[in-house]
């Protein structure tokens, strides 16, 4: 109802094009007020000739605009001077009628010129709004245009590792760049799902379930379940959800290729809010675990050196650890502002 308000209001003053119905609808409205005035007539003491003049006056401003309204001035005070104001049925100027006459006259001129400015206000405030719609418009194009750009590149590049592959013998090179190749397809995944043009968060529980589905599809494990555990309506900012996924997914993918490689088993993901707004995230499997005198500093593992370093881009730390009581529990622990 308000929007509809809105337009109707951003459409006045009405028929601009066609003054002729205007003319003829405030000539209505003066009658109106005419009949309304001379029924009331036995109510209404004496020193009330403009009484129901003034809405007509007001109506046909605001509807058809300024110059309706003038015509709508003059017409009303007319017939109020001719039939209300004594001697009645004359046009008699003396000092009472004189300052009658000017008092509708400052009156009605008030009410016209701030009508008048209300809708110049109104109709600008219109055009403003419908150029920010076209910015609007023409920021989510150009940000979709943005993301198609950079998702055609991600997988160039994806396409140039899988044909530099070709020519790699060495199967640890291979490997490498079999890796590199999904990390960038991950990581432009990711971007995909979390960007959009107004800068806001995604629900992180919704998106967390769709990645961690996403790897266990790509893996083609049957045999192993995923569950995730997150605030419902937690949003983060894109730029600490992006690591943050990138830590899920490289936690995940190592929990089924080393904590799971050859049985069936559970990978529980769950992110929590801790005190002061402490952000702690954990992969836990319940697979062979690692073992006891593992150093997480010492590993080669490029999947483990890549969430250090994204823990450390975030402030964070990244820690992996023997479970409670087995397999291997992957930790990422984020300072408070993390939350969008």
């Amino acid at each position: 109802m308000q929007r509809k308000n809105e337009r109707f209001v951003e459409r006045l003053p009405l028929v601009p094009d066609r003054p002729v119905y205007a003319y003829i609808v405030t000539l209505i409205f003066c009658a109106a007020a005419f009949a309304l005035r001379e029924a009331a007539a036995p109510l209404l003491p004496n020193g009330y000739p403009f009484v129901t003049f003034f809405p007509a006056v007001i109506l046909s401003s605001f509807l058809f605009g300024v110059r309706p309204g003038i015509f709508a001035a003059l017409l009303c005070g007319f017939v109020s001077w001719y039939f209300f104001i004594p001697p009645f049925g004359q046009v008699v100027l003396n000092p009472a009628v004189a300052v009658a006459m000017v008092f509708y006259t400052a009156v009605v001129t008030t009410d016209i010129v701030l009508i008048h400015f209300m809708q110049r206000a109104n109709f600008n405030l219109a055009v403003e709004r419908e150029r920010n719609r076209a910015l609007a418009e023409n920021r989510e194009l150009l940000f979709h245009e943005l993301q198609h750009r950079v998702s055609n590149n991600l997988q160039v590049v994806a396409a140039m590792l899988a044909l530099q592959r070709r020519h790699v013998d060495h199967e640890v090179a291979r490997r490498a760049l079999d890796d590199a190749s999904s990390r960038l397809a991950l990581v432009g995944r990711i971007s995909r799902a979390l960007y959009d043009s107004s800068g806001a968060g995604q629900d992180i529980a919704a998106f967390l379930t769709t990645l961690t589905t996403d790897i266990m599809e790509a893996s083609g494990r049957q045999d192993v379940s995923v569950n995730v555990a997150a605030p419902e309506g937690l949003r983060l900012d894109p730029n600490i959800t992006v690591p943050l996924a990138l830590v899920v997914a490289e936690s995940v993918s190592n929990a089924i290729e080393h904590g799971l490689p050859d049985c069936a088993g559970r990978i529980h993901v769950s992110l929590e809010i801790g005190e002061g707004g402490r952000l702690s995230l954990q992969i836990a499997d319940d697979g062979k675990g690692i073992a006891p005198d593992f150093q997480i500093g010492n590993e080669q593992s490029l999947g483990l050196r890549i969430a250090n370093a994204l823990a450390a881009q975030l402030g964070g730390s990244f820690a992996l650890a023997p479970g409670p009581r087995k397999g291997a529990v992957a930790r990422l622990d984020l300072p408070p502002g993390a939350t969008a």
